[in-house]
């Protein structure tokens, strides 16, 4: 069992950045693959991010590749999410997860892949 909190969120306009961050209390941090996702009002979650267990592997969509960036410092069993060139769209609730499995068949981009949930920090970008 692992507890994720989320923290960072908050308003900032177009063009600007943010970090979040997610810490986790519990077992193993490093034993986790870990991934951010975002949920927009009336829309699906969406992924964001993954971040490999050693911290050398990541993974983004399109629509975030080269403007976010994931890390990880297992010593301090927390996960980042630096977010630059911040735009209208990217608004929503973002969230934090944990999955125990070894292997995906989605490159990690599903939320089923994922075990443990944080509660979801509010990020809104004005125009």
């Amino acid at each position: 069992q692992v507890q994720l909190v989320e923290s960072g969120g908050g308003l900032v306009q177009a063009g600007g950045s943010l970090r979040l961050s997610c810490t986790a209390s519990g077992r193993a941090f490093s034993g986790y693959r870990m991934a951010w996702f975002r949920q927009a009002p009336g829309k699906e979650r969406e992924f964001v991010a993954t971040i490999s267990r050693s911290g050398d592997f990541t993974y983004y969509p399109d629509s975030v590749k080269g403007r976010f960036t994931i890390s990880r410092e297992n010593a301090k069993n927390t996960v980042y999410l630096q977010m630059n060139d911040l735009k209208p769209e990217d608004t929503a609730v973002y969230y934090c997860a944990a999955a125990r499995k070894l292997y995906s068949t989605t490159n990690w981009s599903d939320s089923n892949d994922y075990d443990y949930w944080g509660q979801g920090t509010q990020v809104t970008v004005s125009s």
